[in-house]
């Protein structure tokens, strides 16, 4: 199968090194297309991908195409793409708040799968949402499922609602989990602590916490009452987060990065 990544930036790289070495591929190489020098000049010294600054050159002859631009580029890209792709390619969206119907009119073909990444399949530990059109048969979700397992896990979803949802879940996610290490960091360098001891505590905490979820059926609550005795310390802190309302506040800003998928999908 020639599979093909469109876009060599941070998530169409990460994917694109996931994907090389699946056994999908065969003993194909995996093209990917840019035009930025640097970026191509960089990805031909590394010798892992058939790299191209003509769509001409590789995207007719692709099985499966990966599109990982930025979603304002997306209709420059489409009108560019539109001669050359047909309808039985594969086309995997990596752009968040592009809906499927916008890709099926832009591109003129009906095959199509939604995705929404997360920056952590850097590391192998990202999670995909997908959901596809009509046209994509059952062969080729599972097909696609595993290219997008190279980076860590997917779920598969029933609709696009899903991926706009996953968008303030799993999209965004990152950032909230940052935003409160920051806020941690902060606390233990107003503490006293140096910056390495407080990335220390702060990281390792996360770390330990996210394994000890991982390693039971326990929920998140139950391990909570695990940790604060009453008129304890932890109580105190949880508490205080309560009385803030701090547990609404995050809902919310995950609701907040649900409806800004919607109004994309929509402009």
């Amino acid at each position: 199968m020639k599979v093909l990544v469109i876009g060599a930036g941070n998530m169409g790289l990460t994917y694109a090194m996931g994907m090389s070495d699946s056994i999908i591929l065969g003993k194909r190489k995996l093209q990917i297309y840019d035009t930025d020098p640097d970026k191509i000049k960089q990805l031909k010294e590394e010798k892992v991908f058939e790299v191209h600054t003509s769509l001409r050159d590789c995207l007719p002859k692709a099985d499966m195409v990966f599109i990982a631009v930025k979603p304002y580029h997306s209709p420059d890209l489409f009108e560019e793409m539109k001669p050359m792709v047909r309808d039985q390619q594969l086309i995997i969206s990596l752009m968040a708040g592009v809906t499927i119907e916008t890709i099926q009119l832009g591109l003129g073909v009906g095959k199509i799968i939604r995705t929404m990444p997360n920056l952590p399949a850097q590391v192998g530990k990202g999670v995909t949402s997908y959901t596809g059109s009509q046209a994509v048969s059952r062969i080729e979700m599972l097909t696609a499922r595993h290219l997008l397992d190279t980076t860590g896990t997917s779920i598969h979803v029933e609709t696009e609602n899903f991926i706009d949802a996953s968008t303030g879940i799993s999209g965004s996610g990152p950032a909230y989990v940052f935003y409160f290490m920051q806020s941690m960091l902060e606390a233990a360098l107003k503490m006293g602590f140096s910056d390495y001891d407080s990335k220390v505590l702060v990281s390792n905490t996360f770390e330990g916490a996210i394994e000890l979820f991982n390693q039971s059926d326990i929920t998140p609550e139950r391990w909570i009452d695990k940790v604060a005795s009453k008129g304890g310390t932890t109580q105190a802190a949880i508490d205080s987060m309560d009385d803030n309302n701090v547990k609404q506040l995050i809902q919310d800003a995950a609701y907040a990065a649900f409806d800004r998928a919607v109004e994309l999908g929509k402009e």
